[in-house]
C-alpha cells in the first residue's frame, strides 16, 4: 500500500515462599516503623488484657484454696469478684484495641490502593497496547481489600495471643512453675506441627492467585474481541485458552482443602494436648505439693484463655497469614534488574534507538514523521490494516486523513503515537523510532501528542485541565505565570464562553458534568498548549458543532508543528494542505483540488458529502 503523490511528498509471577518474605519482610518494616505511636498503643490496651487473663485464673485457685475448700465463703466470692473485675477490664480494653487497630489496617489499605495505581498506570505508560489490565483491577479490588481484613485479623489475634499467653504464663509461675513443664512442651509441639504447613499453604495460595489473575486477563482479551469471536467461530479455540486455567484454579483449590485439613489436625494437637498433659499429670502433681486450687487455675488458664487465644491465632496464620504474604508480594515494586555487560547495554541501547528493517540500517529523515513499508494486522492470520504503507509527512504540514470506518485511520495514529508497533517496516517520528515510552517517564511525550476520540478530561482546575500537556508555568510556584499563554489558546479555540461559564480558569471542573463537546474543547485546547511538534487528533472533534470544529482545527493548524486529522466530517480534509485517502487496497494523497481525478472513493466521499450538505 502506497501513498502516490508528488515525488517530494511520499514514498512509493514467581518465586519461593523464602523470596517472598524477603521482598516483603524490607516494606513491612518499613511501614511499622512508621506507625510506633499506634503500634505503643495498641500494646498498652493489650497489656490490660493481660492483667484480665492473669486475675482470671489466679482468681479461680485462690477462690477454692483460701475461700471455699478452707471454709471461708467470703474470700472466696471476694476472689471470684476480683476475677470479675478483671473480665471487665477486659471488655474495656477490647474497645481501645479496635480503635488502635484501625491506625494500622486503614493507612495499610490506603497505601496498596495508591500503589496499585501507580502500577497500573506505569504499565501502561510501558506498555500501551496491553493497557487495560484486569489484573490490575484485582489488585485495587479484590486483593487490597483482602489485605486489609488479612491484616487486620492477624495483627488481633496475634497480639491477643502474645499477651494472653504473658497473663497465663505469669500466673502459672505465680501459683507453680511446675505447671509450665508439664503444659509447655505438647503445646509447643503442636505449634511446630502448625508451623510445617504454612509454607507449602502458601505456596498453594501463590500459585491459586497467579491463575486467578491470569484468568481475568485471559477473559479480559477474549471479551473485548468477543464480537470478532462469534463472526470467525472461534468459540472452541477461545475455549481452549480458558479450560486450562479453569481447570487449575479447581486443582488448587482441592489443594488448599486437603492442607487446610492438615492444619486443623495440628490445630486439634496443639488445643488438646496441653490439657490431657495436665490431666494425666495431676496425680502426681496433688502428691508434690500442688494444691486442687492451682490445678483449677491452671486449667482455666489453658481452657479459657490460652488455647483458645492459641486456636485463633494458628487460624488467623494459617489462612490470614499465608495469603497476606502472597497478596503483599503483589504490590512489591519489581526487583532492579542485574546490571549487565557494558558492552551488551551499548549493542541494546543501539538497537532500541533503531528500528528493525530488512537487514539494512535505517537512514535518517527530516520529515515531521515518515512511514517506510509498515503493515500491520490485528492478530495473526488477520489480513492486513495497513499494507506496505508508505507515507512522508512534511514539516509544518496539515494532514487529513479519510476513509470508510474500519479502514486503518485510527491505527495509522496509534503508530504513529508509539501506541502500537507495526508488523513490518519502520515507523519515525522526528526521524527517529516511534517507539513506545520507557517505564517511568513522567512527562508527556515532547515528540508528539494525540487526542484520541474520548476527551481526557480530569477532576481539578480549568487551567490544570489546559495546561496538564503543555511546559512548566514561568514560575513554578505560581500557577498564574502562565496565564496569558492560556488566555491566547482560550481565545483561538473560542473556549471563552466555557470558561466562564465553568467559572475561570480556577474553577473546579467536573468530567461528568460537561457534554461530549464540552470535553473535546477543553481537550483541544490542552493540545494546542502542548510543546510537541506533532499533533495527532483521531476523531477529536466528532463531538463538536461544524463551525467550532473548523475554528479549533485552523487554530491547531496555525500553531508551530505539524497536524495529522483523522477526518470526522469531509469538511475537515477540504481545510487541510493534503489529504490521504485509505480504501483498503491502496492509498492516495494529494491536496483537496487534485483528489478527486486521481481516487475514485474520495470523490464519492465528495458527492456524498456535498449532497448532503444540499439536503
Amino acid at each position: 500500500m502506497t501513498a502516490t503523490g508528488t515525488r517530494a511528498d511520499t514514498r512509493t509471577g514467581t518465586g519461593t515462599e523464602g523470596e517472598a518474605w524477603r521482598r516483603v519482610a524490607p516494606e513491612g518494616r518499613r511501614f511499622l516503623r512508621g506507625r510506633r505511636s499506634a503500634l505503643a498503643r495498641l500494646a498498652a490496651w493489650s497489656l490490660m488484657e493481660s492483667a484480665h487473663t492473669f486475675l482470671g485464673g489466679y482468681g479461680v485457685a485462690r477462690a477454692l484454696d483460701d475461700g471455699f475448700l478452707a471454709g471461708r465463703t467470703g474470700t472466696g466470692l471476694a476472689w471470684l469478684a476480683a476475677a470479675a473485675a478483671g473480665a471487665l477490664l477486659g471488655g474495656f480494653a477490647l474497645r481501645g484495641v479496635f480503635a488502635g487497630l484501625a491506625d494500622l489496617v486503614e493507612p495499610l489499605r490506603d497505601g496498596l490502593v495508591r500503589r496499585a495505581v501507580r502500577q497500573a498506570l506505569d504499565r501502561a505508560v510501558a506498555d500501551p497496547v496491553r493497557a487495560p489490565d484486569a489484573g490490575a483491577v484485582s489488585r485495587l479490588t479484590q486483593q487490597t481489600e483482602m489485605a486489609r481484613d488479612s491484616f487486620a485479623g492477624l495483627v488481633l489475634t496475634v497480639r491477643s495471643l502474645v499477651f494472653t499467653a504473658v497473663g497465663a504464663f505469669a500466673g502459672m509461675a505465680a501459683l507453680a512453675p511446675v505447671l509450665l513443664l508439664v503444659v509447655l512442651p505438647p503445646l509447643l509441639l503442636g505449634v511446630a506441627a502448625f508451623l510445617a504447613t504454612l509454607r507449602p499453604m502458601a505456596a498453594v495460595q501463590r500459585r491459586s492467585l497467579d491463575t486467578d489473575e491470569a484468568l481475568a486477563d485471559r477473559l479480559g482479551e477474549l471479551g473485548e474481541g468477543l464480537r470478532d469471536i462469534a463472526a470467525c467461530g472461534g468459540q472452541e479455540a477461545a475455549r481452549a485458552r480458558v479450560e486450562p486455567l479453569i481447570a487449575a484454579q479447581e486443582r488448587l483449590a482441592r489443594g488448599l482443602a486437603r492442607w487446610a485439613a492438615l492444619r486443623i489436625l495440628a490445630l486439634g494437637a496443639a488445643g488438646r494436648l496441653p490439657v490431657v498433659a495436665l490431666l494425666v499429670a495431676a496425680p502426681w502433681l496433688l502428691a508434690h505439693g500442688v494444691t486442687a486450687g492451682t490445678l483449677a487455675g491452671g486449667l482455666t488458664y489453658l481452657v479459657q484463655a490460652l488455647l483458645p487465644a492459641l486456636h485463633s491465632a494458628m487460624t488467623a496464620l494459617g489462612s490470614a497469614g499465608t495469603r497476606l504474604l502472597v497478596v503483599l508480594e503483589r504490590f512489591c515494586d519489581p526487583a532492579p534488574p542485574k546490571s549487565p555487560d557494558p558492552a551488551d547495554t551499548t549493542t541494546a541501547a543501539a538497537e532500541a534507538a533503531e528500528p528493525r528493517s530488512a537487514g539494512h540500517a535505517v537512514p535518517p529523515t527530516a520529515a515531521a514523521a515518515e512511514l517506510r513499508g509498515v503493515t500491520f494486522a490485528y492478530g495473526r492470520g488477520a489480513a492486513p490494516v495497513l499494507d506496505a504503507l508508505d507515507l512522508v509527512v512534511r514539516p509544518g504540514e496539515h494532514l487529513a486523513v479519510v476513509g470508510p470506518s474500519g479502514i486503518g485511520k485510527s491505527t495509522l495514529t496509534a503508530l504513529l503515537a508509539g501506541l502500537l508497533a507495526p508488523d513490518a517496516g519502520t515507523v519515525l517520528v522526528a526521524g527517529s523510532a516511534a517507539a513506545r515510552r520507557a517505564a517511568g517517564a513522567g512527562a508527556p511525550d515532547p515528540r508528539r501528542t494525540l487526542l484520541p476520540q474520548q476527551a481526557y478530561v480530569f477532576t481539578g482546575t480549568v487551567r490544570e485541565n489546559l495546561t496538564h500537556l503543555s511546559a512548566p508555568a514561568p514560575d513554578p510556584g505560581d500557577p498564574r505565570s502562565g496565564d496569558a499563554r492560556v488566555r491566547r489558546a482560550v481565545a483561538a479555540l473560542g473556549l471563552d464562553g466555557l470558561v466562564e461559564r465553568l467559572g475561570g480558569l480556577d474553577a473546579e471542573v467536573l468530567p461528568r458534568l460537561l457534554s461530549r463537546g464540552e470535553s473535546q474543547h477543553l481537550a483541544l485546547a490542552a493540545a494546542y498548549l502542548s510543546p510537541a511538534p506533532l499533533l495527532l487528533l483521531d476523531e477529536a472533534t466528532c463531538h463538536l458543532d461544524p463551525r467550532t470544529e473548523e475554528r479549533a482545527e485552523r487554530a491547531l493548524a496555525a500553531r508551530p508543528g505539524t497536524l495529522v486529522v483523522v477526518a470526522h466530517r469531509l469538511s475537515s480534509a477540504a481545510r487541510a494542505d493534503r489529504v490521504l485517502v485509505l480504501d483498503g487496497t491502496r492509498a492516495v494523497c494529494g491536496t483537496p483540488a487534485e483528489l478527486p481525478a486521481r481516487s475514485p472513493l474520495y470523490r464519492d466521499l465528495v458527492g456524498q458529502w456535498n449532497g448532503t450538505a444540499d439536503g
